[in-house]
């Protein structure tokens, strides 16, 4: 199961809001994690053996960083321009989580050193660090303006 095409092409828009944003005006950024929030399902590119996968992360300024991905389809590309396709160009292993239950997920990876979340790394890039993952958990249930 993906997400919805309309709901994954709305987070491009926002990403160009965010650029377009003046330095400091945090507006943009709010409203594209808000729709992250919204989605039904958080996809991660799968590390480590298929019985007990990790997901992705990159090395940030601020510290590790998991790849979360908005679309099965955006993990695939991703896996693909990162080089994590094995060398018959297989398909990347990827696997997804139920968003609330996503939240929750990359947040226990804090105990692990992880300091935050990334979206569709390269494309987007955009990040939020563990501990503001909270805020995500009060805009699931909040109508999109």
């Amino acid at each position: 199961m993906d997400n919805d095409p309309e709901m994954v092409a709305e987070l491009d828009r926002l990403n160009e809001a965010v650029k377009a944003a003046p330095a400091g005006d945090t507006a943009a950024q709010i409203a594209l994690w808000q729709q992250v929030a919204r989605l039904e399902r958080w996809f991660f590119l799968a590390r480590g053996s298929a019985e007990q996968p990790r997901p992705y992360a990159v090395a940030f300024e601020h510290g590790p960083m998991i790849c979360l991905y908005s679309s099965a389809a955006r993990a695939s590309d991703a896996g693909r321009v990162l080089r994590l396709a094995d060398a018959d160009g297989g398909p990347v292993p990827l696997f997804g989580v139920p968003m609330p239950a996503a939240i929750d997920y990359v947040a226990a990876f804090g105990q692990s050193g992880v300091a935050g979340v990334t979206l569709d790394h390269p494309r987007i890039g955009h990040y939020i660090p563990l501990a503001n993952l909270g805020l995500l958990k009060g805009w699931i249930e909040e109508p999109a303006e």
